[in-house]
């Protein structure tokens, strides 16, 4: 369970498709090349998944939000399974 940072979001709408990277992966790499604009992170993700990510934020700066499931992270992304992590791209 990672730190409790503030209430997580349980409703974040619809991310903006083509700018969206989803899974710990791709929103590692986004992050790290400077593209992140804004990085979500599910709550109930194992922080052994997202804890590089939540490390590059800080250092780079990149906003946060964080949000209650995911399944709801997902879903808001436009995939019908969870993910643990999700980054919206500069344009």
């Amino acid at each position: 369970m990672l730190p409790e940072v503030g209430s997580p979001v349980d409703d974040i709408g619809r991310l903006p498709p083509g700018r969206v990277k989803v899974g710990t992966k791709q929103t590692a790499k986004t992050v790290e090349q400077g593209n992140a604009r804004m990085v979500y992170v599910a709550q109930d993700a194992d922080s052994r998944l997202v804890g590089r990510i939540l490390q590059l934020c800080k250092q780079r700066g990149v906003p946060v939000t964080f949000v209650d499931t995911m399944r709801n992270l997902g879903k808001s992304c436009g995939i019908d399974v969870g993910t643990a992590a999700a980054a919206v791209a500069e344009e």
